[in-house]
């Protein structure tokens, strides 16, 4: 079993020496950078179709082929992203120097093994590509954008964890900002060059996003080289732990994390499926696909919070600073009430008609759209919690409980709750839509809640010293 932090306060020989840069104030503080960088991301989000729209659709669908694939690759960065950010964050918070070189060494070896099966992942699709049942163009396309984005990004995806948590653990959420935005212009401008002045269609798009991320990854590596120098020349490192099975506590965590994000397709994939067989299913189909973007988009806010949760409960966990924990959590909570009620219940109110009109075609389309895109502040208040409680159990080393939740949300929950929820609407004579929708909300507020509870009870409480088995 992956072993648990010691919780308890450090000695004093342990705390950071006179000098030694504070932590930010407020988890909020940390927050606000990934907040306009992950707005940014959502913008940028359909730079790659709305540049293959300017070929065709088999461009289109190349790049729709390849998502699978790209999904893959994310969800196992998010893993290794979520180990090592959180034991950098813990062993910095302990001053355990030791450590921090234990966990980059084996993050590295963890990074190159990811990459070479990525980078056979890219050649087989290379080979297997003329193989499918597909349309000559089609096939043609995927075949280029695929194994050139998969392959490609094998070489660069993968590094940026590195430098990515080691800012992050220093809560420097700024310089993470700044990487982010650099990949995003940098890809911008490349595939502009690549596609309208050297005329290379899905490779030039495919390779601008390769290079892009290099640039974010240069930025990157840049500013946690500068934060390493200055804790070492600072001499934080003043308590001499080791951990006994490094690559344990890593995959301890990158497993089930991985494992945790790859369910949250799994919703879609199921919405699409009971909608297909439903009375006008293009037009339910379109209004959820445009309900999803949305509520991702506002949503971007408090998984910003969320991911810059981990090093800040992460690092208070490593001094001993539990009320610090429940501080941030209480700050995340009000924040995000405030958010959703003062900013995007008035945002819905006021523009989903306009949002439907523009984004909907046949008007049952936009009836549907308009109805779904009020429950937006909804769906973000009842999905807040499952976000923020993951992070917390991930800063205490714990890894299982967000899995177990996410089992229990998507597979356990969000079947029956759908299924119910269209049946109900279906007897009160009302579209299925709006019974899934319903069921939807209903299985994340039930997940939420009892991911609430189980965090409340594992947190150590200001008497006790050691977190209570949860």
């Amino acid at each position: 079993m992956t072993s648990r932090p010691d919780l308890r306060i450090p000695p004093r020989a342990a705390q950071a020496p006179p000098g030694a840069p504070p932590p930010p104030r407020s988890l909020l503080q940390m927050a606000a950078p990934l907040v306009v960088s992950f707005v940014m991301r959502s913008a940028f989000t359909f730079v790659d179709t709305a540049y293959a729209a300017t070929i065709g659709d088999a461009a289109i669908a190349a790049i729709g082929l390849t998502a699978p694939f790209e999904f893959l690759m994310i969800a196992v960065w998010v893993g290794l992203s979520t180990g090592l950010t959180s034991g950098l964050s813990r062993a910095m918070g302990s001053h355990e120097g030791r450590k921090i070189e234990q966990y980059l060494r084996c993050t590295w070896a963890l990074a190159i093994g990811a990459s070479i099966v990525f980078l056979l992942l890219g050649a087989g699709i290379w080979l297997v590509a003329p193989r499918l049942h597909l349309e000559p163009d089609v096939r043609s396309s995927f075949r280029t954008f695929g194994s050139v984005l998969i392959a490609g990004s094998a070489l660069t995806t993968f590094w940026s964890v590195i430098p990515d948590s080691l800012v992050k653990a220093h809560h420097d959420t700024r310089a993470t900002m700044w990487a982010g935005i650099w990949s995003n212009l940098i890809n911008v401008g490349l595939n502009t060059l690549f596609l309208f002045v050297f005329h290379w269609g899905v490779f030039g798009i495919a390779l601008s996003t390769v290079v892009g991320r290099i640039g974010g990854l240069v930025y990157a590596l840049i500013q946690a080289e500068r934060h390493e120098k200055r804790r070492q020349m600072i001499g934080a490192d003043t308590a001499p732990g080791v951990d006994p099975t490094p690559y344990r506590t890593l995959l301890g965590l990158a497993v089930p994390s991985s494992l945790a994000f790859a369910l949250t397709a799994g919703e879609t994939a199921l919405v699409n499926w009971l909608l297909s067989e439903q009375q006008h299913a293009t037009e339910a189909l379109a209004a959820y696909s445009i309900y999803y973007r949305v509520g991702m988009f506002a949503l971007t806010p408090v998984i910003a919070t969320a991911i810059a949760m981990l090093p800040y409960a992460a690092r208070r966990f490593g001094e001993g600073d539990v009320e610090g924990v429940r501080r941030g959590l209480r700050q995340a909570t009000v924040a995000v009430v405030i958010y959703c009620v003062a900013l995007v219940g008035p945002a819905m109110l006021l523009f989903a008609p306009q949002l439907a009109d523009w984004l909907a075609e046949a008007e049952i389309t936009r009836t549907y759209t308009e109805w779904a895109l009020r429950l937006i502040p909804l769906a973000c208040l009842v999905g807040a919690p499952f976000l923020l409680c993951r992070p917390v159990f991930e800063a205490m080393n714990r890894g299982t409980p967000g899995l177990a939740i996410a089992i229990f949300r998507y597979v356990c929950l969000t079947v029956p709750f759908a299924w119910s929820g269209m049946r109900i609407a279906a007897s009160l004579g009302q579209p299925s839509l709006y019974g899934l929708l319903a069921g939807l909300l209903a299985a994340a507020a039930i997940a939420s809640a009892v991911f609430a509870l189980w965090l409340r009870a594992a947190l150590p409480r200001p008497s006790s010293g050691a977190a209570t088995a949860g």
